[in-house]
């Protein structure tokens, strides 16, 4: 059987796909992935590693298996999980889920009276449900550390693919990919700087 880094070594966009029904443990909770997003480096505009190597984005370019994690809009912490061939960026927004162990703990973290279906359903929510925070960029998901990644089988008739999420570039590649009728996949909302570029083509 393929070792699980080696797994996440190939084309993002191949990769992303085999992250659906894993599951990714930190600090006491544990989320079912069930949408994800794929980035692709330098080839890829919507990319933050479209313009080459920053210390802020060089855990993209690898060893896979790494957490990448990102602080966005004042308040979220985003985690992507490392992929392709080392040297090559790429990675794969973790874009919602299911807490499966902890519920107590993520309830904590996002607040009493948050749904469960909502704890994690979402980048922000699932960062802030796992606890997330800059200083996890860089752990090894795969390793014994405090973060752990588990591949799981993943059906592969129930998965979909469509545009991706809040990118005004390259946003209609569709390198989005969720559980098909999973209700805690998040909700569809399609960039406005997306939609202005499609309507002046």
């Amino acid at each position: 059987m393929t070792a699980p880094r080696e797994r996440l070594a190939g084309v993002v966009e191949e990769v992303a796909p085999i992250l659906l029904g894993a599951t990714i443990s930190r600090a006491g909770v544990t989320v079912r992935v069930t949408e994800v997003e794929a980035y692709a480096g330098e080839r890829d505009p919507a990319s933050h590693a479209f313009r080459g190597r920053t210390p802020r984005n060089a855990v993209m370019f690898g060893p896979p298996g790494h957490l990448y994690v990102y602080f966005t809009y004042g308040m979220h912490h985003c985690g992507n999980v490392v992929c392709g061939p080392e040297g090559m960026a790429s990675g794969a927004l973790l874009r919602s889920g299911e807490v499966v162990d902890g519920l107590e703990v993520a309830r904590r973290r996002r607040g009493e009276r948050v749904r469960d279906r909502d704890l994690a359903r979402g980048p922000g929510r699932l960062g802030q449900a796992l606890g997330l925070t800059l200083a996890d960029s860089g752990a090894d998901l795969l390793g014994a550390g405090p973060a752990r990644l588990v591949l799981g089988a993943y059906p592969v008739g129930a998965v979909a693919t469509g545009p991706r999420v809040g990118v005004s570039r390259a946003a209609d590649v569709p390198w989005r990919f969720w559980i098909r009728d999973d209700q805690y996949v998040s909700s569809y909302q399609r960039s406005p700087r997306a939609e202005r570029r499609s309507a002046e083509k």
